[in-house]
């Protein structure tokens, strides 16, 4: 195709904007009719293990032509056939004479095309765990690097009690390790649709071993091991359940929940000029206003894990309309749904281990905002404090209330600075704890044990689940903007 021609028809964003090379390949035309051919081989070598009449020299000939795919001819193949599985039957068939009687030998469609899924789903999660186990890798030195540095918490977005950046970073950490088991689960889960036949009866492999039962399961179970499986569903229609693939993208759409949440709060830190994302040298934040440092990578993760998040509809929809063996208003469906999953996740967590490799934090302008806010959260302590140095509780309270209130009306209706903490100093009342106010608006008073949950979080759940992946922690994203 000649470039020009390139830019005349939609290409996925997914593909030519943002995806990695290794998760564009596993859902590619080549990895899938590669694939079918690996599997048209496990089926010949399994059957001639088994007695039937097939060659050495055909399988060497398969052998020898699994790469060497004609584009061109199967798709000619497939407009005169409308059959997409048996076009490549035909093209195989082509380069491999003495083969061709042999190929696809008792199979039907699925045998290939379900299978080969199965093969890409695995090899997704595959591509999508070390990656995760980066994003949480990182974060987590975060969370260790800030775990006692205190600062604002908010509930429904207003100032409460003071938490510390690390601990903020262990609830994000905790959504993601909860991913990661998820992900892990879903894997692990993923068994081989195998040697089925037609309806799932296996009827055809019966009648070629003569209805010898046991042939036909070690023939099931030969062809499960070659292409890499553990186990095969016992059970299938045509098709292996649909609800595989709700399993399977219902991990990835709790992840694009999780990363959709932790990039809305650093979209929202970067307001309060307290968290920043990576900022490149000569990054442009807006053609308009040359001062902005917008937060367009956090931004580009919650977009897509819209996408991903909505992409869960497709699975379930599908699966319930199945009727009885399978109708074909799957394949269309699956064709996209089920590759967007996993290349909308693979551009999240790229997209996020950039994020967290650069996180830039301003201790400065976090303690700002704790001191705007600080002197109404420690009137209770104020409180206490005078009580103890003989004090009567409901005298304190009240002035304590009348000082707040006109503390807080020059904050909101002058604009001006909390001066809570001079109005008690300018007050005789509070003579007795004078000393004491610098200890008692200590931010690390108000921050709890936070620290302590930190350590304790990072090394009793986020460093085991991550020891299977640290040959592959050295892995750095250049992300292209």
């Amino acid at each position: 195709m000649a470039a020009s021609e390139e830019f005349m028809k939609y290409r996925s964003p997914l593909v030519s904007r943002y995806a990695s090379k290794e998760m564009a390949y596993n859902f590619s035309d080549r990895k899938k009719f590669t694939t079918w051919r690996k599997l048209w081989i496990f089926l010949a070598k399994a059957e001639k293990a088994l007695g039937l009449p097939i060659s050495d020299e055909q399988i060497a000939e398969m052998e020898s032509h699994a790469e060497d795919i004609d584009f061109g001819m199967a798709a000619e193949e497939e407009r005169k056939l409308r059959h997409d599985v048996m076009a490549h039957v035909h093209t195989f068939a082509h380069c491999c004479p003495a083969a061709a009687p042999i190929i696809h030998l008792g199979a039907t469609s699925c045998y290939v095309g379900d299978n080969t899924d199965l093969i890409m789903l695995r090899d997704g999660f595959d591509i999508l765990l070390p990656k995760l186990a980066r994003v949480i890798d990182r974060l987590s030195n975060f969370a260790e690097k800030y775990s006692d540095l205190p600062t604002l918490g908010f509930t429904h977005y207003q100032p409460a009690q003071l938490t510390t950046v690390g601990k903020r970073a262990c609830l994000w950490l905790q959504d993601l390790a909860m991913d990661m088991r998820n992900l892990q689960r879903a894997r692990d889960d993923l068994r081989f649709r195998g040697v089925k036949g037609t309806t799932g009866t296996q009827a055809s492999f019966l009648q070629l071993f003569q209805g010898d039962h046991d042939k036909v399961e070690e023939l099931d179970r030969l062809v499960t091991e070659m292409a890499g499986f553990q186990r095969a569903y016992l059970v299938t229609g045509q098709t292996y359940s649909r609800k595989v693939d709700i399993d399977s993208l219902s991990s990835l759409a709790s992840l694009g929940a999780t990363v959709h949440k932790i990039c809305t709060d650093i979209r929202l830190l970067a307001n309060l000029k307290e968290i920043e994302e990576p900022f490149e040298k000569e990054q442009i934040g807006s053609s308009a206003m040359p001062y902005k440092r917008n937060p367009m990578r956090a931004e580009r993760c919650c977009s897509l894990a819209r996408h991903l998040v909505a992409l869960m509809a497709d699975p379930l929809q599908t699966a319930s309309v199945q009727w009885l063996e399978r109708t074909l208003d799957d394949s269309a469906n699956r064709r996209i749904s089920l590759p967007e999953s996993f290349l909308t996740a693979d551009i999240i967590l790229s997209t996020l281990q950039n994020i967290t490799e650069g996180l830039v934090v301003y201790p400065k302008v976090i303690e700002r905002h704790i001191r705007h806010e600080l002197p109404f959260m420690a009137t209770e302590n104020i409180i206490m404090a005078m009580v103890k140095a003989g004090g009567n509780r409901q005298d304190c309270h009240e002035k304590i209330r009348v000082l707040s209130q006109e503390a807080a009306a020059v904050v909101k209706q002058e604009g001006g600075d909390n001066d809570l903490l001079s109005r008690v100093q300018a007050d005789p009342y509070f003579a007795p704890i004078l000393g004491q106010l610098d200890a008692i608006l200590d931010p690390k008073t108000f921050i709890g044990r936070a620290p302590q949950q930190v350590a304790r979080f990072l090394s009793e759940e986020v460093r085991p689940l991550l020891e299977p992946y640290n040959s592959k922690m050295d892995v750095k994203i250049e992300l292209e903007l």
